[in-house]
């Protein structure tokens, strides 16, 4: 059964009647939209509007993040569907939902406040641009690609322990290509953060597709000598000298290698008797399959192997507070990092600003900043023995690695640096696209 879609009241009108007052002169008019905005666009829509120019934001009414941005919202109710009717469709028409629901929402603002923008920035993932162009047919889109499902990449069958390669996987998997097709089909340019990430994108959209990072903020991130990092709701503290070793994931899960970790750790505990592990990451939602019923995959893996570890020495602490990461990171004597063939998770990146010599699986989103001996060190994705190995070794003769912690950290500033190269790559990007609207 059909809703009614409801708007809240935008609260950057009387910006927008000011701007409009003063005349825009040669700024540029863009509007950002997504559903958790700042997001991926903390920087960049700052930044742009230090330059002079108008920026607003769209985005989802339940949103809590903080921004200064002149923000409206949108209400988003999805139809009610009976999902075994809908079968495959499922995905594509919750996005569609969404799509319709943000188009509708500025088509209100431009009637009613007689708004357009000269440049939308959005997101390829939640459908929220499939109709931007019914709305603003002159507004320039640029679309942040962020990963593109492909039934036929190795995302699926990576990992023999949970693959899924039959043909209803396949089939679901093609499904979700739909409104993504639609969505770059709507757009004008692209920007995604790596180049693994762009390959992965139909050939015939790269050509106007930017690469360039969401950037590191490495005067923020940067090594420190005297960090000391008190774990949350514990009085259990560590130092730079302490024999630390550190896994971090959004979600303690299969595609950033929990299971092949955790399998690692025994050995290097029992090599390492004066070693501590300090796990970051939450057990909820994640990608991909979901735990069996009843469980996480935290408690899966970590039950798994409980009964071969110094329980006093390992630490679990959820997610935590970006200060305490920074901190942890600065402390670590080796950062352990895997990931399927994914997106590359932010805090491996900032880790290496940090100066945290990394251990990292030899998959290519990894491969893509790391190289084995320059600038960390690189295992087989399966090899529970190598990853026991390696970290031993990294947590046992530190010094040795002191030249690589030097390299770690130059590669961030030299290719990932945000104020120095990111940033001006993007905003060079969006002011790009405002030159090209047509007038009129």
């Amino acid at each position: 059964m059909a809703v009614t879609r409801h708007y809240t009241r935008l609260r950057f009108v009387r910006v927008m009647a000011a701007v409009s007052e003063k005349g825009r002169g040669g700024q540029v008019r863009i509007l950002f939209i997504h559903q958790n905005f700042p997001a991926q666009f903390q920087h960049l829509a700052p930044a742009l509007r230090a330059r002079g120019h108008e920026i607003f934001a769209l985005t989802a009414e339940n949103n809590r993040q903080v921004s200064n941005i002149p923000t409206a919202h949108y209400r988003f109710q999805p139809h009610s569907y009976d999902p075994n009717a809908l079968g495959l469709a499922k995905t594509y028409a919750g996005m569609v939902d969404r799509g319709q629901t943000v188009a509708r929402a500025c088509a209100q603002i431009g009637k009613r406040d007689n708004f357009e923008p000269d440049v939308v920035v959005g997101h390829i993932g939640w459908g929220e641009t499939l109709f931007l162009k019914e709305v603003w047919p002159k507004a320039r889109v640029l679309l942040y690609s962020e990963f593109f499902y492909n039934p036929r990449d190795t995302l699926q069958t990576f990992d023999p322990e949970f693959a899924q390669d039959d043909l209803a996987t396949r089939l679901w998997v093609a499904s979700r290509q739909a409104h993504l097709l639609q969505a770059l089909y709507g757009a004008d340019a692209y920007l995604t953060p790596t180049h693994w990430q762009a390959s992965g994108f139909p050939e015939s959209v790269r050509p106007r597709m930017s690469v360039i990072h969401d950037g590191i903020d490495t005067a923020r991130l940067t090594p420190d000598t005297f960090a000391r990092v008190t774990l949350p709701g514990t009085t259990r503290s560590f130092g730079k000298g302490d024999e630390v070793l550190t896994f971090v994931s959004r979600t303690l899960e299969p595609y950033r290698g929990y299971h092949v970790f955790m399998r690692a750790l025994p050995a290097v505990l029992a090599a390492r008797p004066k070693a501590h592990v300090v796990i970051v990451g939450g057990d909820d939602g994640g990608y991909g399959l979901s735990p069996p019923k009843g469980t996480t995959w935290h408690q899966k893996f970590f039950e798994e192997v409980a009964g071969r570890l110094d329980l006093s020495r390992v630490h679990v602490t959820g997610r935590v507070p970006f200060d305490t990461f920074t901190a942890l990171m600065c402390v670590t004597r080796v950062h352990a990092y895997l990931s399927y063939p994914f997106v590359l998770s932010w805090s491996m990146l900032q880790a290496m600003s940090c100066g945290a010599l990394v251990v990292g699986s030899r998959t290519p989103p990894v491969e893509e900043v790391i190289a084995e001996g320059v600038n960390g060190r690189l295992v087989d994705f399966f090899d529970v023995e190598g990853w026991s190995a390696a970290l031993i070794a990294a947590l046992a003769d530190p010094e040795k690695d002191d030249e690589l912690r030097v390299a770690v950290r130059r590669t961030i500033v030299e290719r990932y640096d945000l104020q120095t190269r990111c940033l001006p790559q993007q905003i060079s990007l969006v002011e790009a696209q405002g030159a090209i609207r047509p007038a009129g």
